[in-house]
């Protein structure tokens, strides 16, 4: 039963040691410093390494995502709930130290590993499939657009301008650029 107790703790530990001090700084000992466990205790609630890492991020990651798709579910076209998923998902991610923590490209950060578009893609494609009820005949493109998305998407996240500080700015942007370029979201 303490057990149990514990592994709200322990994730919660988790993830303020990755905002501190990115992915290098997780290590069993200092989460089980973090949240006045043994780490006995953090090995019995989660495994290994990976495992407490993995948890914790896909917690936060779940709860961010839960905010995204409350923003784009309110959209009309297919364009719409593209330009909106991107807006959203920079906002969760400025809000959320943890999430900004995956986009410096230190040790053991899971984004820059070569795997990450194989992990990436179906994660895109399920948030992206409301597109195809917005405009069915994207079915057969949902693929290609989920590429696209999640490497617009990065660029957004990583690369911040003048231009586009802004959540106005950058959905006028988007809907600016995406407009020519995916005429085909308007199908």
């Amino acid at each position: 039963m303490a057990a149990m107790r514990s592994k709200p703790a322990i994730l919660a530990a988790t993830v303020s040691l990755i905002e501190a001090g990115g992915f290098d700084a997780v290590t069993i000992s200092a989460v089980a410093k973090e949240a006045g466990v043994t780490r006995q205790t953090v090995y019995s609630n989660v495994g290994t390494l990976e495992d407490l890492v993995s948890e914790a991020m896909i917690g936060v990651a779940t709860e961010s995502l839960a905010e995204v798709r409350e923003v784009t579910a309110a959209t009309r076209t297919a364009r719409a709930f593209v330009v909106e998923l991107i807006v959203a998902s920079r906002r969760v991610v400025r809000e959320r130290p943890v999430l900004a923590r995956l986009l410096v490209p230190d040790a053991g950060n899971p984004v820059f590993d070569r795997d990450m578009m194989a992990r990436a893609l179906p994660v895109a494609r399920a948030t992206l499939a409301p597109i195809t009820e917005r405009s069915p005949g994207l079915v057969r493109h949902l693929d290609e657009i989920a590429e696209v998305v999640v490497r617009l998407a990065l660029s957004v996240l990583m690369f911040d301008s003048a231009a586009v500080r802004s959540d106005e700015d950058l959905r006028s942007f988007l809907e600016r650029w995406l407009g020519e370029s995916v005429t085909l979201l308007d199908t």
